[in-house]
């Protein structure tokens, strides 16, 4: 290798000179949900899976599942999906070159949060 004098190059900035930006808070959101998605998509697994062994367990996951616990995990679950499924839309726009400047992807990320949220009342109340 050639003799390069690594002190003298500058550092990369950390996280920390950073500002967190809007576009970046929404970008993470969707790689926590994926991540809680694939946590509700156990307790669905285990739900008709003790619907197929029998009545006892069924009936354990199924109250599980019907309490104020439960319906919290199903609420969050909702939201996160429409919130993941919104977030991989986003992508298909970007990927078509469209929204790509601060502004729009900024108010696409603000569009993301409100029309998951109503989204998700929507189907709690159908419900």
């Amino acid at each position: 290798m050639a003799d390069v004098n690594r002190g003298a190059r500058p550092l990369s900035p950390h996280l920390q000179v950073y500002r967190p930006q809007l576009t970046s808070m929404s970008s993470i959101m969707v790689r926590i949900t994926g991540i809680a998605l694939l946590i509700g998509a156990f307790f669905i697994t285990w739900w008709l899976i003790a619907a197929a062994t029998s009545p006892e367990a069924f009936a354990g996951i199924d109250g599980f599942l019907r309490s104020w616990f439960g319906d919290l995990i199903l609420f969050a679950g909702t939201w996160a999906l429409f919130y993941h499924m919104l977030g991989r839309l986003r992508h298909v726009v970007w990927d078509f070159g469209y929204c790509l400047d601060i502004e729009a992807s900024e108010k696409m990320a603000i569009g993301m949060f409100v029309l998951a949220t109503m989204l998700t009342i929507i189907v709690a109340l159908a419900l």
